[in-house]
């Protein structure tokens, strides 16, 4: 396996993000591309993860592999690496891997590659009436936002807008976003309006995948788990679901 990046941001970026919510993970890589999918260590919120084979200058895998890796160690070299350089990845001999990054110097880390019992974890079924497809900005400043006043966000949406509502113990928030030309929103029933409360802590670490793409997906349904999805076409996909906080009356 030899698998070179020359943007090598986009894996950096990634692996940042992603190492916020998992420790470990296992990536299986293909003539497809690289992906991963993970849960947190609380079983609430799932990240799926594909850095797509066109994404790379050269991509060489002659059969498919599972490499299993500590995600912090691998954000700690990443975080060396400068964004002119060139990011070769590679397993050794000896089944560690190999990063190197080349630019005015070469400089190589190598990373044991550790057993992970994922027990092929699958991504779930799920349906989304409520969708909302904005500027990635616009949700994030949202929920930066609601996240002064609690630690819960309600989100409702119908046909026209998506209101995101926050209550603390003496404060509220509430922000609005309306549907436009850089806003739209797709409701399954035109007649209906869907809720649900989601925690803004997991949404707070979710929302940095604005770094990647300056677009977002959100889904979700009455108490049902929501969707965030960030996608650069031919390069890379990081979504995220996230379990609703249900209170009991």
């Amino acid at each position: 396996m030899k698998l070179t990046l020359s943007d090598p941001t986009i894996l950096k970026d990634s692996i940042s993000i992603i190492s916020d919510l998992v420790n470990e993970g296992s990536i299986k890589v293909d003539a497809q591309g690289l992906e991963m999918i993970a849960m947190d260590p609380a079983n609430v919120a799932m990240i799926v993860f594909k850095l797509l084979s066109s994404a790379f200058v050269e991509y060489d895998v002659s059969e498919s592999i599972k490499i299993g890796i500590n995600m912090n160690n691998l954000r700690q070299i990443l975080r060396r690496v400068k964004s002119d350089d060139m990011l070769i990845l590679e397993i050794s001999e000896e089944n560690r891997l190999n990063i190197t990054f080349k630019g005015n110097s070469v400089r190589k880390f190598s990373l044991p590659i550790i057993d992970i019992d994922d027990s092929e974890q699958k991504v779930p079924e799920l349906n989304f009436p409520a969708t909302l497809k904005a500027h990635s900005s616009v949700f994030t400043s949202a929920i930066e936002d609601v996240d002064i006043v609690a630690d819960s966000v309600l989100l409702e949406m119908d046909k026209e807008k998506i209101v995101l509502n926050a209550k603390g113990d003496m404060s509220r928030a509430t922000v609005e976003v309306k549907a436009g030309d850089d806003t739209q929103i797709i409701i399954e029933d035109d007649n209906l309006k869907y809720k649900a409360k989601y925690s803004i802590e997991y949404l707070k670490k979710m929302i940095t995948g604005s770094k990647l793409s300056d677009q977002v997906t959100v889904q979700f349904s009455n108490d049902y788990p929501l969707r965030l999805e960030y996608k650069v076409v031919d390069k890379l996909m990081l979504s995220f679901i996230l379990a609703p906080r249900v209170e009991n009356e």
